[in-house]
C-alpha cells in the first residue's frame, strides 16, 4: 500500500531548545494514527510542520510521495487541515461556506456543486445546507470543519483536538464520521480523550518532550489501557 506520508529524520528547535527529535513515521490509507503527548510534548509543532505552516529546522516529510519543503503547494493539493479551533466563516450559510472553500482550493466550477453535494453527504450536513453556521450546534461546525478539510479530496487528513466539547452524542457521530473517512484517507488526529482514541485508531503514537516514545499499532497493545501506557511513558 502507497506510503501517504512519510517523515524522516524531522527536527525542530526554537533557539537551542528542541521542541521535536528526529521523528520518522509512516502513514497508509485506511489508517487512523491517533497523535497523543502531554502539553509542550511537540504535538502541535508537529502537527504544524505536517501542514507546511512552520518549517521543519532538518529533515523532510513528504505528503503522497512529495516534499512539503520543496514543493509545498503541491504536496499541500493532497492535505487536509482541521486545527483544534474549525476555521468557519460563521456569517456564511453551509453551501456559501463550503463552495468559498472549494474556490480556495482551486477546484475547477464545473465540479465544484457535485464536490460540495458529496462531502455534505459524507459529512451529514445535506439537512443544513441552507443554515446560517452561527446557527448551528458545536457539533454540526466540527463537521463542517472536517468538510473544509476534505473537499478536495486530499489523501491525507490532520485533526487537531476534533472532538473537543462535544457531548457523548456528537463524539459517537465524528468517531463513526472518521471511521468512514479512513477507507478513502490516512487520518492524523491529536486528542486528549485517550478512551476514544483506543476505541477506533488503529494506530498510536505517543510523543514525550520533543521525541516519539511509542509507535505501535492498536491492535497489538497489552490488556493494559492505553491511560495506563500513556501515564507511564509521560510521567518523567
Amino acid at each position: 500500500m502507497a506510503c501517504l506520508v512519510d517523515v524522516n529524520n524531522l527536527h525542530r528547535f526554537y533557539g537551542r531548545d528542541c521542541a521535536v527529535k528526529d521523528l520518522n513515521f509512516r502513514l497508509k490509507k485506511g489508517q487512523i494514527v491517533g497523535f497523543l503527548g502531554v502539553n509542550g510534548a511537540g504535538k502541535t509543532t508537529t502537527l504544524q510542520m505536517l501542514c507546511g505552516n512552520l518549517a521543519p529546522s532538518s529533515g523532510s516529510i513528504k505528503i503522497n510521495g512529495i516534499d512539503l519543503v520543496k514543493n509545498p503547494i503541491e504536496a499541500k493539493h493532497h492535505l487536509g487541515y482541521l486545527p483544534e479551533t474549525p476555521p468557519l466563516y460563521k456569517n456564511l450559510t453551509v453551501d456559501e461556506f463550503l463552495e468559498y472553500c472549494a474556490q480556495l482550493h482551486r477546484i475547477p466550477n464545473a465540479f465544484i456543486a457535485q464536490e460540495i453535494h458529496t462531502v455534505k453527504k459524507h459529512c451529514g450536513l445535506t439537512t443544513v445546507s441552507k443554515r446560517l453556521i452561527s446557527q448551528l450546534s458545536k457539533g454540526y461546525q466540527q463537521r463542517i470543519g472536517i468538510a473544509q478539510a476534505i473537499i478536495h479530496q486530499p489523501a491525507v487528513i490532520v485533526l487537531d483536538e476534533p472532538m473537543v466539547g462535544l457531548d457523548p452524542l456528537q463524539i459517537k457521530e465524528i468517531r463513526q464520521l472518521l471511521v468512514d473517512l479512513s477507507q478513502y484517507h490516512g487520518i492524523i488526529l491529536s486528542s486528549h480523550l485517550l478512551s476514544e482514541v483506543q476505541t477506533f485508531c488503529t494506530d498510536i503514537q505517543i510523543i514525550h518532550q520533543g521525541e516519539l516514545v511509542l509507535q505501535q499499532a492498536m491492535n497489538t497493545l497489552t490488556t493494559q489501557s492505553l491511560e495506563d501506557i500513556f501515564l507511564s511513558l509521560t510521567s518523567s
